[in-house]
């Protein structure tokens, strides 16, 4: 028989007392960073299909490490 546990409580999204333009800043790297990333993977494309492929594998994990880092999610201990 199977056992159902009750749902985990939602995630806290910190939204510290963090002055605005250095929330500003923090946006707009993560801007820049993926955009830094999108255009590296296009230049790959330029050079060899092969590399573009391996570079687009490569930016999928960047780029959700650019969104995890916003998201700036606290670390959860995972009990099994």
């Amino acid at each position: 028989m199977s056992h159902i546990t009750p749902p985990l409580p939602p995630p806290i999204i910190g939204l510290c007392d963090e002055p605005p333009l250095r929330r500003v800043q923090r946006r707009l790297l993560q801007v820049a960073l993926a955009a830094a990333t999108v255009f590296a993977t296009a230049w790959c494309y330029q050079l060899h299909v092969a590399l573009g492929l391996t570079a687009t594998f490569l930016a999928k994990h960047i780029l959700v490490a650019i969104v995890a880092a916003g998201l700036r999610l606290p670390i959860r201990d995972i009990k099994t």
